[in-house]
């Protein structure tokens, strides 16, 4: 698989967990979506279903909403400095504040994964050749953040009921 191959794969399975299914087509891993656009949610829209109190609310699972956002975009933003060349150390567990947010801070902090999607998106593309350490942080960011964005629709589907 060429390099290119690589990137453009990664960029449209990370785009479907962050924004969704495209209306009408399959999905690679999400459930599909309908032929008018409904029906399946990546984290974006999952995030701005909730309010700040909804997005802090803590669950018998332990971490509100929040803190998976805070946490996920933490970990695209450690990700992109260590694909830089930065390996200093992360505070993995600050990693997961703020918990409770207010609606300023709510907006904020998905504001704040927005850029973090579009920057590692932004270094995949600006990227030309791959060593393995990087690519496997790509990787791991994919897995990461389908991994959270699990945790939140569990956590939404708890509260919903």
């Amino acid at each position: 698989m060429s390099e290119q191959s690589f990137v453009t794969a990664f960029i449209a399975v990370l785009g479907e967990a962050f924004s969704g299914g495209e209306a009408g087509k399959g999905t690679a891993f999400l459930d599909n979506t309908n032929a008018d656009g409904t029906g399946n949610h990546g984290f974006f829209a999952a995030l701005d279903s909730l309010s700040a109190a909804q997005a802090s609310d803590a669950t018998m699972l332990g971490s509100s909403i929040a803190a998976h956002t805070a946490h996920t975009a933490f970990h695209i933003e450690a990700t992109l400095r260590y694909v830089t060349g930065d390996r200093s150390p992360n505070d993995w567990q600050a990693s997961f504040e703020p918990r409770v947010v207010s609606e300023l801070e709510w907006i904020t902090q998905r504001n704040r994964l927005k850029a973090a999607h579009q920057n590692i998106v932004q270094l995949a593309r600006e990227t030309p050749v791959w060593d393995e350490d990087s690519a496997s942080g790509l990787m791991a960011t994919l897995a990461h953040v389908s991994y959270h964005l699990g945790a939140v629709k569990q956590i939404i589907k708890l509260a919903r009921g």
